[in-house]
């Protein structure tokens, strides 16, 4: 029997668009959620909060890969929360439409990594 690698491997990437999907809908539904709870974290729009869901984990991979640090409030302890505060906080000076202050940032850590424990599948932030 003859098995058809190319099927195999596109089903595989069609799989991997999926979840990155996927994740992303998930990751902008908590920051969502966090700028709610949080005061003094407002994002102006849909747009906005998708494009800032785009930044966060581009500034999550970025800064994996060059510190090896995961930027989630509780993925490295108190290294991984303060890289989620200032991950936040900087982001506001890429999306236009989000603000937050310092205060802010750090109570947003705290409710992103209690909304992210609760919401099933891996956010990135």
């Amino acid at each position: 029997m003859k098995v058809d690698n190319n099927k195999a491997k596109n089903s595989s990437n069609q799989m991997s668009v999926g979840s990155i999907i996927a994740r992303f809908i998930t990751s902008a539904i908590v920051l969502a959620v966090t700028a709610f709870f949080t005061p003094g974290f407002e994002i102006a729009s849909l747009w906005t909060l998708l494009l800032a869901a785009v930044v966060l984990a581009v500034m999550d991979y970025l800064i994996n890969m060059v510190i090896g640090v995961d930027a989630t409030p509780f993925g490295r302890g108190i290294i991984g929360f303060v890289v989620s505060v200032v991950v936040l906080y900087a982001t506001q000076f890429f999306v236009a439409g989000y603000t937050i202050s310092w205060i802010s940032a750090i109570v947003g850590a705290l409710i992103y990594g209690i909304v992210a424990s609760i919401v099933p599948g891996k956010q990135t932030m």
